[in-house]
């Protein structure tokens, strides 16, 4: 999914209150993470993720693994937090993005 800018600064606000609910650590991405990664996108729709994995390319690695094994989108990554977002396509969407 691609957003545009004002998509992403809305979501942006939204985050902006959430805490990390998944971490990222030394073991890096494994399945168990991506699995609860992708329920927890499944439940919130947008997640912040705190990526505890060395230097800066590999966190970047990491979050850019994370997004594609999840099918999701990044919103935003400042330091070591990221914040993912997919639409929910099983049920009612929780956030109504604007155009």
């Amino acid at each position: 999914m691609t957003l545009n800018e004002r998509q992403k600064k809305y979501l942006r606000r939204i985050g902006h209150a959430l805490h990390p609910i998944v971490t990222l650590g030394n073991a890096g991405l494994t399945d168990a993470v991506v699995a609860e990664m992708d329920r927890a996108l499944t439940d919130h729709e947008l997640v912040k993720v705190k990526a505890r994995v060395g230097e800066r390319e590999a966190r970047d690695l990491a979050l850019t693994a994370l997004t594609t094994r999840t099918t999701s989108t990044l919103v935003q990554r400042i330091g070591n937090v990221a914040l993912l977002f997919r639409p929910n396509t099983k049920g009612m969407s929780r956030i109504v993005i604007p155009d």
